[in-house]
Formats: structure tokens, sequence, C-alpha cells
């Protein structure tokens, strides 16, 4: 359990902070800016949720919580020395990526098939994810410049899992708009 008795340390002030594993890097580290994109998806996902009732809700509650484990995962490097961790790290999972294309699965049967690209919008909730969804895109673009920063050293299911997830978003915007996409009409301003 974390207890968080003081909120601010001061071990931050010159721009560096700590990893997971204690080690310190700036705070623009690219491995700092994908782990805490991840933390920003999570504050956009908890203001989708003010929109959100019943299964809705509960799926994106279960997000929020995998997303602090992705950014438990992401703020440790050394996947390698794993095992002779003081304690297990912890690290996403392939249960957590088949969960959300479970949901896509479920979530698209009842929706009829795109005949165009849709416009972020709609009803509150439906606009909010999909501000989680390119929010979700650019923390895995950061994740994926990460694994090519440090080979071998990001969990490949975590970048699996910002793929999935950003697909959910997508799909569950739809959802929260019944079916009634706003449509973008090619050059229609023109």
């Amino acid at each position: 359990m974390v207890v968080l008795n003081k909120i601010y340390t001061r071990t931050g002030d010159k721009g560096d902070t700590a990893l997971g594993t204690g080690a310190r890097v700036a705070k623009h580290a690219p491995r700092v800016a994908a782990y805490g994109t991840s933390d920003e998806l999570n504050s956009v996902v908890g203001i989708a949720r003010l929109h959100a009732e019943g299964a809705m809700d509960a799926r994106l509650a279960t997000i929020q919580n995998d997303l602090f484990d992705l950014g438990a995962d992401l703020c440790r490097p050394g996947l390698a020395e794993d095992d002779a961790a003081e304690y297990p790290p912890l690290r996403m999972v392939e249960s957590q990526v088949t969960r959300l294309e479970t949901e896509i699965d479920m979530m698209n049967k009842g929706l009829e098939p795109l005949r165009s690209f849709i416009l972020p919008g709609g009803s509150p909730l439906a606009a909010h994810l999909h501000l989680a969804r390119t929010t979700c895109r650019r923390a895995e673009r950061l994740a994926t410049e990460l694994a090519e920063a440090e080979p071998g050293d990001v969990n490949t299911i975590a970048i699996r899992y910002l793929n999935r997830l950003s697909d959910w978003f997508f799909v569950a915007a739809r959802v929260a708009n019944g079916g009634e996409d706003v449509l973008w009409v090619p050059g229609a301003s023109r």
C-alpha cells in the first residue's frame, strides 16, 4: 500500500525525478514523457466518467486502474532485471489487452458499419471519449519512441494495450452517440 503523508519533497526542484528503480532522470526524459502522458490520459478518462453511467462508467473505472498499472510499468526500466528485483515489478499483462478486445467486439456488435470517417463530438461523453482516444494515441507514440530509444526495455504488452485502448475509446464514443455519428463530409466547407 502507498502512504503519502507529505505531498511535496523538493527532490525534483532542479528538474529531475525518480523512476520506479530509484534512478533519477530529467523530468523531460522520454520515459517520463511516456508515463506522464498515460497519467494525463487517466485524467481525461476521469472527466469522461462525469458523463458515463452503468456499465460504461464501470469499464472506464477499470481502464483508469489499468492506466495506473501502465504508469507503474513504464516508470520502471530494466525488464531484464525483473526476476532479480526486491519485489515483483508491476507489468501490463496479456489479459488486460484481451479484455479490451472482448469489450470492443461486444460494443461494436450493436453499431452499423462506418461508411465515412467521423468527427469527434456528439454527446458530451462521446466528445470526451474522443479526447481520450487522441490523448491515448499520443501516449502510444511516446511509448513507441521510448521503445525505439531503449530497445528491449519497454514492455511490448504496454504498447499493445495503448494501441487497443485507443480503438476502445473510438468504439465507446460511437456507442455514447447512440449510433448517431457526426460524419465527415469531405470538402463541405469549400
